[in-house]
């Protein structure tokens, strides 16, 4: 650890700037905070900008007639040799962000200036083993604490004035695969986070903390067999197990092993009182060895925040054999339907499909693809279920040889990946950032083995057109119409912000901010930030102006995993900034 808590000598501004946040009293964050986040402009305390995920900001002062004066007002580099992928969304309270960086690292900035107020480095141990990089997507903000998951499966609580630990939990064991790189989130006064390790055999959990000391509060397994947990005067007590039985769809002992790992984490839709998750794909990726729907990998559960009872689940891909992983946000929105409103639920899957469903009980309500070429299904059935396409499953292995390759659209880094989506109240249109591009894939054989690759197939992944492979779509969800379009060479690897100003905000690897006209696809505003913009944008008022952040630093999947597609970025360079613009007063004034 290079540096933990505050920095010596410390700046007496910034010093300032710290003591002026006030008491704990004041500056807590409260439960009631958390649930309004969505409505509040002067603040960001939850990932998503609101709890439900659809990363909307009803500020309206920076649009589409001023955003060419949005000006860059100050930058925070990450600092040292530590580069790599910097995914995280910042969060902002009482003029001081936070925000994590690559190799599980916080910062706290004076949101004003840019001055570090502290920093807090994770002893990573030299064993961890993420599958995409080392990077964090952020922090959650509760009372007076700043708390958020580390590459070796630990959950650390920091004091928001000086960043020392005031706990850390141990979640998961490393050595078998597991690490967090999601934001954790707190819902009904409960730190709720999932676990990573999917591609490592681990069994997937999402569980519940107590935020203000660390202790386990419930436990639910997210692969079909195992048992659920609640505590109760320091003990587990049983509380079900997930699917009802063990190898209802998975042969064997296969389930023991099964990964479905949440590692996005999740959003919670308050009008359900429902915790809504993904999971990731089923171990291993070879499905001849586990044949059967293998729950509840590749699926969306809902869960009930008190005791992490599983609801609903609708599973997007059964019997997953192309690492379609179900882990993509599903957003919570509401629609018109014959006078009649629809509690809905929407999610851009990494199979190429988009799904919109009854977030009351998870049942299909359409679905539809959003991606131009889909190859491995042939559609979707009354009930959303996958119409497989047999010829575009890869085969089975031999004793000593692979099976039959297969070239299959979309790639298994998926139509849409990690990158967050955001819906717009003011259009009802989702806006989805996309990649068109194919893999061959082909099963070997593989056996089980702790804290050891476990995915039996071997791919190389290729672009579908010479001119572009990202694309970010204006998707309406009632019709399944792409609205507009705008193409870019690299894959988007970035979150989408929406606002209400009618702009749309994402970044490209190839360094840009953009905004985009959110009716008509005109690209409006671009900033080059010097590095792939793969972090998710937010924007929030301060001293009665309207801020936008965002990270800045290449990295993530897709230069370890790309094949072809890593060619068009080699010579793309790392970075780790945040940058901060903002709408100068006298430009609003002009413009109304």
């Amino acid at each position: 650890m290079k540096h933990t808590g505050l920095r010596k000598p410390f700046a007496l501004t910034a010093l300032c700037a710290a003591m002026a946040v006030s008491s704990v009293s004041a500056w807590a964050v409260t439960d009631q905070e958390i649930l309004d986040d969505a409505k509040s402009t002067d603040q960001i305390v939850t990932n998503g900008l609101g709890l439900q995920g659809q990363r909307y900001s009803t500020l309206d002062a920076l649009n589409t007639e001023n955003v060419s004066q949005l000006r860059p007002v100050w930058g925070f580099s990450l600092g040292g040799e530590k580069q790599r992928g910097q995914e995280a969304q910042p969060l902002i309270k009482d003029g001081v962000m936070y925000v994590t960086g690559s190799y599980s690292r916080v910062f706290a900035i004076d949101a004003r200036t840019g001055k570090e107020l502290w920093q807090y480095d994770a002893r990573l141990p030299d064993g961890i083993m993420p599958c995409c990089d080392v990077i964090n997507r952020g922090v959650a903000l509760y009372d007076d604490l700043v708390i958020f998951g580390t590459l070796d499966a630990k959950l650390v609580a920091l004091n928001k004035d000086t960043g020392k630990v005031v706990w850390k939990k141990t979640v998961a064991d490393y050595k078998a695969g597991y690490s967090i790189s999601a934001a954790p989130m707190v819902v009904k006064g409960k730190l709720i986070t999932g676990l990573a390790g999917g591609e490592f055999g681990v069994v997937g959990m999402i569980q519940a903390f107590d935020p203000k000391n660390g202790e386990l509060l419930w436990s639910r397994p997210t692969v079909e067999g195992h048992m659920g947990y609640v505590m109760k005067d320091g003990k587990k007590v049983d509380n079900g197990i997930s699917g009802g039985e063990a190898g209802k769809t998975w042969p064997g002992d296969l389930w023991k092993t099964g990964g479905a790992a949440p590692w996005l984490g999740g959003y919670y839709d308050p009008d359900t009182d429902s915790l809504l998750f993904g999971t990731g794909n089923p171990s291993p990726w070879n499905s001849h060895l586990r044949p059967g729907d293998n729950l509840y990998s590749s699926s969306r559960l809902a869960l009930d925040p008190d005791d992490g009872s599983i609801k609903w689940h609708f599973q997007s891909t059964p019997h997953d054999g192309w690492d379609y992983d179900g882990v993509n946000e599903l957003i919570s929105f509401d629609y018109q339907d014959g006078g009649k409103t629809i509690k809905a639920a929407g999610t851009a899957d990494r199979n190429g499909f988009f799904y919109v469903l009854d977030r009351t009980n998870g049942k299909f309500i359409r679905g539809f693809p959003f991606v131009d070429k889909i190859t491995w299904a042939k559609g979707l059935d009354k009930d959303g279920r996958p119409i497989y396409d047999d010829a575009n499953r890869p085969g089975a292995p031999g004793d000593a040889d692979k099976g039959k390759s297969v070239t299959v659209a979309p790639s298994f880094l998926g139509g849409k990946n990690w990158m967050p989506m955001a819906y717009s109240q003011d259009t009802g249109l989702f806006y989805v950032p996309s990649n068109e591009w194919a893999m061959d894939i082909w099963n070997e054989g593989v056996a089980y083995k702790k804290g050891a690759a476990y995915l039996g197939a071997g791919f190389t992944i290729h672009p579908l057109n010479e001119e572009y492979i990202g694309v970010l779509r204006a998707i309406d969800p009632k019709t399944g119409k792409e609205v507009w379009r705008y193409k870019n060479y690299a894959p988007l690897w970035g979150g989408v912000l929406a606002t209400k100003g009618n702009l749309v905000f994402t970044g490209n690897p190839e360094g840009f901010l953009m905004a985009f006209n959110a009716k008509t696809g005109e690209k409006v505003y671009e900033f080059n930030t010097g590095s792939g913009v793969i972090g998710s944008p937010v924007t929030w008022e301060m001293d009665g102006e309207q801020y936008v952040s965002v990270l800045s630093g290449w990295g993530g999947a897709v230069p370890l995993w790309g094949g072809e597609v890593a060619k068009r970025i080699k010579d793309f360079n790392q970075g780790g900034m945040v940058w901060t613009f903002k709408l100068p007063k006298e430009q609003v004034v002009a413009k109304r």
